[in-house]
């Protein structure tokens, strides 16, 4: 599936379990959850806003990098960028999102 359908998914995942909100951040779209962003879409990747343990998990995942919106050389050390070949676990990175910002 493309990053755009997982992420529409993801939109409608969350939205059972947090009171989420579409919006945008640095020009990307992104899923809020108490105003926070947790989630976003990122070329053919969504990127993820995770604490420690997630995070490391998610970044073991090949691909996975530092996310680095700018293109800049300034990565945000807690989102991380997954590939869509590893959307299985996007459910379970968008919970830890989700709680993480809430």
């Amino acid at each position: 599936m493309s990053a755009q359908v997982e992420f529409e998914g993801l939109i409608e995942y969350l939205h059972t379990n947090y009171d989420g909100v579409v919006g945008q951040m640095f020009g990307k779209k992104c899923i809020k959850v108490n105003g926070k962003a947790a989630v976003a879409l990122f070329k053919d990747s969504l990127v993820f806003k995770l604490p420690e343990g997630t995070h490391g998990q998610a970044m073991a995942l090949s691909g996975s990098i530092l996310w680095d919106p700018s293109g800049k050389g300034r990565p945000m050390k807690e989102w991380v960028e997954v590939l869509t070949e590893h959307s299985t676990n996007y459910t379970k990175f968008a919970d830890s999102a989700a709680g993480y910002v809430s």
